[in-house]
């Protein structure tokens, strides 16, 4: 779901843009407003992913106020004027739409702002690590487990590289929590996409047999139910 904002001082403008949104699906309009002010008020209290923005408005034009914001939305200009335009791309915005908007054109520019954002779902997770002066870029799919040893971690990728870098595992626990890894050990944190067998003492992964700790049996046992209702058989 995208959070938009329409930014207008024209009522039938705005009115127009609302009808637009409300037919896709993927769209959400979380508020409008009438100038620049009014919307930056609702952008600290709001999350808003898309901006529909008018050029022309009264104290603040739509350019200068999306050149005050720190954190700019995906920007679609909509303007009566075409002067702007070159202007308007150089701020990267989205597009630039002229008034009357059609839906047609209207659908145009927002697929563009829907096939941004499915590319950059695809993008993998990944980590960066510290390891022999060197900054090493990790895929989390690639990796199979963390292994705590005193003040160092060793990673252990699918591939059987194992890198060693100065970290905390409960650092990376909580950071990777929402990524399917599981900590099963004071010493070991795994990837659940690569776990093959499991019982009450311990899990494979791949050709690893690695221990299941007492004070992470609650852990483990969550994984286990979750694991066992998607794909019992």
């Amino acid at each position: 779901m995208i959070n938009c904002i329409i930014i207008d001082d024209e009522p039938l403008a705005v009115k127009l843009l609302e009808n637009h949104i409300s037919k896709i699906d993927s769209l959400k309009l979380v508020a409008t407003a009438k100038n620049a002010i009014e919307a930056y008020q609702i952008l600290q209290t709001k999350p808003v992913d898309l901006m529909f923005l008018d050029i022309e408005m009264p104290n603040l034009n739509g350019i200068e106020f999306l050149k005050s914001l720190h954190q700019k939305p995906k920007t679609i200009f909509t303007t009566a004027y075409r002067e702007f335009a070159i202007e308007g791309f150089e701020l990267e915005a989205v597009d630039y739409i002229l008034k009357p908007i059609t839906f047609e054109r209207f659908f145009k520019s927002v697929e563009r702002v829907l096939r941004n954002i499915s590319y950059n779902e695809q993008v993998e997770d990944f980590i960066i690590v510290k390891s022999n002066g060197l900054n090493r870029k990790i895929i989390l799919s690639d990796l199979l487990y963390f292994e705590s040893q005193g003040n160092d971690v060793k990673i252990i990728l699918e591939n059987e590289e194992k890198i060693v870098t100065k970290n905390k595992i409960t650092d990376l626990e909580n950071s990777l929590a929402d990524k399917g890894f599981v900590r099963i050990h004071r010493s070991f944190l795994i990837n659940s996409k690569y776990v093959t067998a499991f019982n009450n003492n311990e899990i494979i992964l791949n050709k690893y047999n690695l221990p299941v700790g007492r004070s992470h049996k609650k852990e483990f046992e969550d994984f286990v139910a979750k694991f066992s209702a998607s794909r019992l058989l």
